[in-house]
């Protein structure tokens, strides 16, 4: 029997942080996630600083305490003064701030009037200054879900942590080539109703950054933190989650474990790969967070800032436009070097259903085939082959066995394609059904597509055989 997650009082909200294309927020350096040999490296102790109100963060004072060593290594093409704390912050990063205005007009946010960075205190190691740069861009947008209206009270631009490479009883090393790298971060209120809808929320607001075109995809270019608690208990913030699949199992347990703990205080808990979760640290609050005196206040300038399309809305074009599935349309749409509309105007005289299939499907189903490696089919080949078609020198189906031929190194050879005469076709088709009486239409086909392979058009097969056969 499921859960009653109204009767529970459940309360959950979700932290998206994802990073963004291009150059570091506050210096030039390449926002890239190295593997490369470190060729720097430089050791830290962090303490505390005092936030607004004046005091010191429960969180922070509870990493503080651990007195552990920082050891921080990097590479000096991705990393400069500005990630190891010797030197000022540069003018923010345009590109990354013009990506973060445009996901606030897709997110249907307010933009802020002034921009004011801050410093939110974070002395687990993360950040070699001990505190992470931080600005509110915008507040009070939604997002349209099955289950209704998602809020979003904020949308932040931010520095990324450092990764954490080990750690020991005494000391924790990370590596800087993440530090700094633009990144968004997207909060939605309570209003999301149980589990799977959290699951859905997560993919919604994934599906909007990654239609701008500008954000980074990949292993731990994207965190989901979520926030739940049920009546009686205090919010709990989980992090960790390995995928979007995860979340639903993860919330469940966490709720089945604040059922069973009577003593509820605010904290952070780390999901584990069992889904259960277990104890971080202390849940931080506004006492973290001062001004940044060293990055000057910024108005928010739109012009030229433009929502992109999103990929729901391409994927919704494609199938009533083209009439293509869903499953190829979305593939199409999640291929950033096909440009299916540049295909399709090359080539007017094939169905766009059949170029989508050849673009998509016909590589997989080569590799499949024939155990090969399809790196050896490129655009060009591509291109080729549909030219061919374009032109009526060879039939569909001679296009997959043409791209076999590349898939294999062997040059293109129309010739042996050579499209057959209809009239001898029907011919020939009208012995094979005379000689064997009694098929049905697929196993007469069967029959002659194997005899003409890639010299007849299927269709043309079918057409004469719904003369030929009652």
């Amino acid at each position: 029997m499921g859960l009653d997650y109204n009767k529970l009082g459940f309360k959950c909200g979700l932290e998206i942080h994802r990073q963004l294309e291009g150059k570091k927020l506050f210096c030039k350096c390449p926002a890239i996630n190295s593997d490369d040999k470190p060729n720097l490296k430089v050791e830290r102790y962090l303490r505390a600083a005092a936030g607004e109100t004046g005091e010191v963060d429960i969180a922070a004072s509870f990493e503080m305490k651990k007195g552990k060593k920082f050891i921080y290594e990097a590479d000096s093409k991705d990393c400069c003064l500005v990630e190891l704390d010797e030197s000022p912050p540069e003018p923010v990063n345009q590109d990354a701030l013009s990506t973060a205005l445009e996901i606030a007009l897709l997110l249907n946010a307010t933009i802020v009037d002034e921009i004011q960075f801050m410093r939110k205190t974070v002395v687990d190691g993360s950040n070699v200054s001990g505190f992470q740069r931080t600005a509110l861009i915008a507040f009070d947008g939604f997002i349209e879900t099955s289950k209704g209206k998602v809020n979003i009270p904020t949308l932040l631009l931010e520095e990324e942590a450092a990764k954490k490479i080990k750690a020991t009883d005494s000391s924790v090393t990370y590596r800087l080539d993440r530090l700094g790298i633009p990144m968004v971060e997207i909060a939605t209120d309570a209003s999301i109703k149980d589990p799977e809808h959290c699951k859905e929320t997560a993919e919604k607001i994934g599906m909007i950054l990654r239609s701008t075109g500008k954000v980074k995809r990949g292993l731990g270019t994207i965190r989901q933190d979520v926030n739940v608690s049920i009546k009686g208990h205090a919010r709990v913030e989980i992090k960790g989650f390995q995928d979007l699949k995860s979340i639903p199992k993860v919330i469940n347990n966490e709720i089945t474990r604040q059922q069973k703990n009577k003593q509820s205080k605010p904290e952070v808990r780390n999901a584990k790969p069992d889904f259960s979760t277990e104890y971080l640290r202390p849940l931080p609050g506004a006492a973290r967070m001062y001004p940044e005196t060293d990055v000057a206040l910024i108005i928010p300038n739109l012009e030229g800032i433009k929502k992109s399309e999103l990929i729901d809305e391409k994927i919704a074009s494609l199938q009533e436009k083209y009439k293509i599935n869903p499953d190829l349309a979305r593939a199409l749409v999640n291929h950033a070097d096909i440009d299916f509309y540049e295909y399709v105007k090359e080539f007017p005289h094939i169905e766009a259903s059949f170029i989508a299939e050849t673009l998509i499907n016909t590589p997989k189903e080569i590799a499949s085939r024939l155990k090969v490696n399809i790196n050896n089919i490129n655009h060009k080949d591509i291109k080729e082959a549909l030219n061919f078609l374009n032109q009526q020198k060879i039939p569909k189906e001679a296009v997959f066995e043409l791209l076999c031929d590349v898939a294999q190194g062997k040059p293109m050879n129309i010739n042996k394609f050579k499209k057959a005469d209809s009239k001898g076709l029907e011919s020939e088709i009208k012995k094979i059904v005379e000689s064997k009486p009694g098929l049905n239409p697929g196993a007469y086909m069967g029959i002659i597509m194997g005899k003409y392979r890639g010299k007849v058009d299927g269709k043309e097969v079918m057409d004469i055989l719904k003369k030929l056969v009652n």
